[in-house]
């Protein structure tokens, strides 16, 4: 067999393409992140997207491919890795992804969940957005004004947001990696970034993703806001952004994946290894301190999701302390 190409995502147009053909994965835009490889093979339309740490290649995903070649190319890139010496771990899997990769072997564990809102007839009115019209309120009295921005002529502002967010929260800090998008590089202009200003000083940001699928619409992506702005901001630039989005005809925005949250009994397969569910319980238990679940998570509810998607990670050749490291160190999940 021909071994695969390594495509890069600059200039390949097909790597979208196949993304809005065939991607259900609310988050799927961020395979087109800089830093990623790229698996395809003679005969099989789309590509598997990855990383490489150590000895383990980090999919990010299923395979980006028709229904028919899903088991195919999947099955290909795992011999490949084999041939070189190497084991797969799958992230952020969906659960049509993650029953196939227990169909290939794979032990696989569900680590957290997506929400999403239906934007159809989605308003703030009722008596459960009470809180969350009162921040939006406080924001905007205090002089908050927001708009969709060009990245690259705001770079210097989201820099500085940026850098003052990350000295507030402690240098110890890590972001998310892999599992969260970026701003600029090839594909910024799919994106969409608002910023929020008072008084002319930018106070906060959100970018959004495109999203594919049975569910499509947008992807609440990337944010960040300075330690002084005042309550509401987030929400009033979220609510901005809602109203943006729905009047081009998007029927969902996605809140992306918050680990260590939506954990039912019902989602487990039965792949899973015992060991790692409880310890997942565990950290969405007692590991705020450890990973901030439960502050993301709240910030999600306040927009009353309509649905909850269980998301999955993947171990080739079973669940092991390197493989969990490989995890840790490749998404900074911890």
């Amino acid at each position: 067999m021909k071994v695969p190409d390594s495509l890069r995502p600059q200039g390949h147009a097909s790597l979208v393409s196949a993304l809005e053909r065939y991607a259900d994965n609310p988050s799927a835009f961020l395979a087109l992140n800089q830093g990623n490889e790229y698996f395809t093979c003679t005969g099989v339309e789309g590509y598997i997207c990855y990383r490489t740490h150590g000895r383990r290649w980090i999919q990010f995903g299923g395979p980006f491919t028709g229904t028919s070649d899903r088991k195919e190319l999947q099955t290909r890139f795992l011999q490949h890795a084999h041939r070189e010496g190497r084991r797969v771990v799958g992230v952020q899997l969906q659960r049509e992804d993650a029953e196939l990769f227990a169909e290939l072997g794979l032990t696989v564990n569900q680590v957290g969940a997506s929400y999403a809102v239906e934007l159809t007839d989605f308003s703030l009115r009722g008596k459960r957005f009470v809180r969350l019209r009162n921040k939006i309120s406080r924001a905007r009295r205090a002089g908050l004004e927001v708009s969709v921005v060009d990245a690259a002529a705001v770079a210097d502002e989201i820099a500085d947001i940026d850098a003052r967010w990350l000295r507030e929260k402690g240098k110890h800090t890590k972001e998310l990696t892999f599992l969260t998008g970026e701003i600029g590089g090839p594909w910024q202009p799919l994106r969409k970034l608002f910023l929020g200003r008072i008084d002319g000083a930018a106070v906060g940001y959100v970018s959004y993703s495109p999203v594919y699928g049975s569910r499509p619409g947008w992807l609440h992506d990337l944010s960040r806001r300075l330690p002084e702005c005042p309550p509401g901001v987030m929400e009033a630039i979220n609510s901005h952004a809602i109203d943006h989005v729905r009047a081009l005809g998007a029927p969902w925005l996605h809140f992306g994946f918050t680990p260590f949250t939506g954990l039912e009994e019902a989602h487990r397969l039965p792949t899973a290894s015992r060991a790692a569910t409880r310890m997942i319980r565990l950290i969405a238990e007692y590991g705020d301190r450890v990973y901030p679940a439960k502050s993301q998570l709240e910030y999600k509810s306040k927009w009353y999701p309509n649905v909850v998607l269980p998301e999955y990670f993947a171990f080739d050749g079973g669940i092991s302390p390197r493989s969990l490291w490989s995890v840790v160190r490749a998404t900074n999940i911890l």
